[in-house]
């Protein structure tokens, strides 16, 4: 993995703390979005925009992490310019999806939170890879399973076949993620299982909570020894 490093990307940046969004969905705290019940098409649709939204924000994501950090090798910049592409895939199934539905994003209101994440690690690409890809994309993973049996219960299979789609490749995202903060921890000479959590601490990431997708999990990375000490959450 540890690959050239091309001087070309060893510029310097200039960070983009603001990226450029479209005047809706108007962004409120996460305490006012509205409840996204599958049970009623306003709630399934709220569901399905939510998604959308965190799609969105990981477009964003993915290419803040290849531009922000220089001096990775050529790569890091690759991969994560392929997660942007496959991001925009997914936001577009989603919006396509909620269209069928009589929605559109921007039609709920929704919150900050991901993008508030990226300024919170902009300083360290170990500190990024662990707390974005590790927690906030991965904690997706966790939450699948339980939106699909959502969907199923009012037979939209069209949804649970884009979950499937985003499913797939999150893991790949996660995946990706791991194996930069295990280079980066490497190269710094550090203990990547005791890193890790050690920075849950140190940035009041947002708590893992069970129920944990461990098998999906163990695909996108994450060790045995982490994984144990998840079950025991």
């Amino acid at each position: 993995m540890a690959g050239r490093v091309d001087p070309a990307v060893e510029m310097i940046r200039s960070p983009i703390d603001l990226p450029g969004r479209p005047e809706k969905p108007g962004l409120v705290s996460p305490q006012k979005v509205p409840r996204r019940r599958a049970d009623s098409l306003p709630g399934r649709a709220a569901l399905i925009h939510a998604l959308a939204h965190i799609e969105f924000n990981a477009i964003n994501l993915a290419l803040d992490a290849a531009h922000r950090f220089s001096g990775m090798p050529v790569a890091y910049y690759a991969e994560w310019l392929r997660v942007a592409a496959e991001e925009a895939q997914h936001f577009d199934l989603l919006n396509t999806h909620l269209a069928t539905l009589g929605y559109a994003y921007g039609d709920f209101p929704a919150h900050n939170g991901l993008w508030d994440m990226a300024l919170k690690t902009a300083h360290d690409p170990l500190v990024r890879m662990a707390l974005v890809p590790r927690v906030l994309e991965a904690r997706g993973l966790d939450a699948t399973p339980l939106i699909v049996e959502k969907l199923r219960a009012v037979n939209d299979t069209r949804m649970i076949d884009i979950l499937g789609v985003i499913e797939r490749d999150e893991i790949g995202h996660v995946a990706i993620g791991s194996r930069w903060f295990c280079w980066l921890c490497a190269a710094r000479g550090l203990d990547p299982e005791v890193t890790f959590r050690q920075l849950l601490i140190d940035y009041d990431a947002p708590p893992l909570k069970p129920p944990f997708n461990l098998a999906a999990r163990r695909l996108a990375g994450f060790s045995e020894p982490e994984l144990e000490w998840l079950s025991r959450l």
